[in-house]
């Protein structure tokens, strides 16, 4: 039995759209679709997803954190070591203090 990628109530507020795609490209989805027991629109949709993933803007910043620095780009010895540093404050229960 084939995995679904989608549920029933994701599928359902889905809307239709109509696209132009390489002749080439369309056969390599249906040869995908067929190899792996799926549609093509289910690859497709998922090629959709991932293209929308890929250019989402997120509200949070990936890194939260900030570090305090020369003003000059570090080593990757001085990277290396202040990331050690930051595993072994959040990971010492004895510190006292966070990161």
């Amino acid at each position: 039995m084939a995995a679904w990628y989608m549920d029933y109530a994701w599928y359902m507020s889905m809307k239709r759209t109509n696209v132009y795609a390489d002749p080439e490209d369309l056969a390599i989805i249906k040869e995908a679709a067929k190899r792996r027991g799926i549609s093509e629109a289910e690859i497709i949709r998922q090629g959709i997803h991932l293209a929308a993933m890929a250019n989402r803007v997120w509200d949070e910043p990936l890194f939260s954190r900030t570090f305090e620095g020369t003003g000059r780009t570090p080593s990757k010895s001085e990277v290396r070591d202040t990331v050690a540093d930051a595993v072994r404050r959040e990971s010492d229960p004895d510190s006292g203090t966070a990161a």
